[in-house]
């Protein structure tokens, strides 16, 4: 006794429809098979982009040697330490930096103060804690020329505090710790 599925008997009756539809499965995988080649190499490329982009950031991109002599970005100028004969000299040449910083970018400094006598100050370093006001978007500008510049300072402090609520034109209130290296008396 021999049971067949009626899908059987169709396609033994009709041979061409059998032949059609293993066609079209077969069509459709390669399509499956060359959007899935397509998608890898789509993901090459972006890795590609972003592994170039990197190198050319850390600046070990190979380039021309007109690129290669050719400075990148201009170099401070300055000593990269706090410069004065005294630490109360180098100090103040901190807190002038400091305030000139501020000033730059449209805030004002309400309070500073020197630490002579903190923590790293054994280790050459002078800091100064300062209280300032300013707008919102001059914050990373003002970070920026404070570690960006001569001398070296570092951003040990950041303590930002929103402008109230329904004042306009309110600014915020910045408490930074800095600090920077003395080399001593010469």
């Amino acid at each position: 006794m021999t049971t067949s599925h009626p899908i059987d008997r169709y396609l033994a009756r009709y041979p061409g429809v059998a032949v059609l539809a293993f066609l079209a499965l077969v069509g459709a995988l390669m399509a499956l098979a060359l959007a899935a080649l397509a998608d890898i190499g789509e993901r090459r490329r972006s890795v590609d982009a972003s592994a170039e982009m990197l190198a050319r950031i850390e600046g070990r991109a190979p380039g021309s040697r007109r690129e290669l002599s050719a400075p990148v970005g201009t170099a401070p100028v300055g000593s990269p330490f706090l410069e004065g004969q005294t630490v109360t000299v180098a100090g103040a040449a901190l807190l002038q930096r400091v305030a000139g910083a501020v000033t730059r970018v449209g805030g004002s400094v309400l309070s500073s103060q020197i630490e002579l006598q903190g923590v790293q100050s054994k280790d050459g370093y002078v800091s100064l804690v300062a209280s300032c006001e300013l707008e919102q978007p001059a914050l990373q500008q003002l970070l920026y020329d404070i570690e960006a510049g001569m001398p070296f300072l570092f951003v040990d402090q950041l303590v930002a505090q929103a402008p109230l609520p329904g004042v306009e034109g309110g600014r915020m209130r910045v408490l930074l710790g800095v600090s920077g290296l003395w080399p001593g008396a010469k």
